[in-house]
């Protein structure tokens, strides 16, 4: 019996082109779509990443190769839009956005189900690391098994209609086991290296790009010691973020990290790793398909250590979290992904933090 017509996104990369694969093995009727999302050079210069110019010609070759029809849609207004204007908005503001949270919830997943409407596909299936369990209580998003490579974090706010018609093939794999199926079928992005840094900014150096577009925005300030002497200056608050210890352009005797950033003033504060420490969070954005328990496991970056709290709603779309222990880094702008066990729960948008032992 053959299974229902199903839409891929296809990147040209390893992993969405052996979860291709395994659909039509499994009988799928399948489709094959990569978003244009973003252009960058083709000369070489910058490796590393997704979204490159070959992409598109890449996740062809893999789709003939499968015998499967493949379509390329430009979606670099909306990706500009919603995804790289909100990133340039936020690092002046002195927030440290989630711009892959983003990309998926605003960009990705409604333009591939809207793609998936008009070609009669009532599934859509990606190459993410994570899993749908299905059961009379609805579908369940869960962690990918392979630990190091899951992807839960960035699908935390897919809502529950649309996780009914997701699929993702890899949940249950590892990255070894991926890439040693596409070697072994012969794919053409088999060899293809793994994308290392945001796609709109493939050298790592997001500054570069807040810059580019800051469009006067940007402002010079001082940099304070934790005492408040100025120890130095810079060209803008959205060159740093809070827990940076690198690349701080200054030198004050010992360790110091940036505990403090004010946009108004242009002011970065340095400090010690202790001010970093986060004994609670304030979210918004919050979504939670089903009622929150009281207690769950928070993680608060991608790849982040689960963190166990308590979570509690503070009203329409916030939720207030307080760790067990202290946790660092704990970034406004960043989402908190709440899990128990394997499940995610929900998340929300990090506002601020209160740090530990403070009332």
């Amino acid at each position: 019996m053959s299974r229902p017509r199903i839409l891929v996104a296809m990147s040209g990369g390893v992993d969405s082109s052996v979860a291709a694969a395994r659909l039509v093995d499994q009988g799928y009727e399948v489709i094959g779509a990569t978003l244009h999302l973003w252009d960058t050079p083709d000369d070489g210069s910058v490796r590393g990443r997704c979204c490159a110019p070959e992409d598109v010609h890449d996740a062809r070759r893999v789709a003939d190769a499968l015998g499967i029809p493949h379509f390329a849609f430009d979606r670099r207004a909306e990706f500009d839009r919603d995804v790289v204007g909100p990133f340039v908005d936020a690092y002046l503001a002195a927030v440290t956005p989630s711009p892959c949270v983003r990309c998926n919830q605003l960009v990705k997943l409604p333009e591939l189900l809207g793609l998936a409407d008009r070609l009669g596909a009532p599934l859509l299936a990606t190459g993410h690391f994570a899993r749908v369990v299905r059961g009379p209580g609805g579908a369940r998003l869960l962690r990918g098994r392979d630990r190091r490579k899951d992807q839960s974090y960035f699908l935390h706010a897919v809502s529950a209609a649309d996780l009914t018609r997701l699929e993702l093939p890899l949940g249950e794999s590892t990255k070894e086991e991926v890439r040693a199926e596409a070697l072994a079928r012969g794919l053409p992005a088999a060899a293809k290296g793994e994308s290392q840094e945001l796609c709109f900014v493939p050298d790592g150096h997001h500054s570069d790009l807040v810059s580019a577009r800051a469009g006067g925005r940007a402002r010079p300030g001082p940099i304070v010691d934790a005492a408040g002497r100025e120890v130095g200056a810079h060209r803008g608050v959205h060159a740093f973020t809070l827990g940076q210890r690198r690349g701080l352009g200054v030198a004050v005797g010992a360790r110091a990290y940036v505990v403090g950033l004010d946009a108004a003033t242009g002011t970065v504060r340095l400090g010690s790793r202790e001010e970093l420490a986060a004994g609670r969070a304030e979210l918004g954005e919050v979504y939670a398909p089903r009622p929150l328990p009281e207690r769950c496991d928070v993680v608060v970056r991608y790849r982040g250590v689960p963190a166990p709290g308590r979570v509690s709603l503070r009203g329409p779309g916030r939720a207030r979290v307080e760790f067990d222990e202290p946790v660092h880094a704990v970034v406004p702008g960043q989402f908190a992904v709440l899990y128990a066990g394997d499940e995610v729960l929900g998340g929300g948008r990090i506002e601020s933090m209160t740090r530990w032992g403070a009332a």
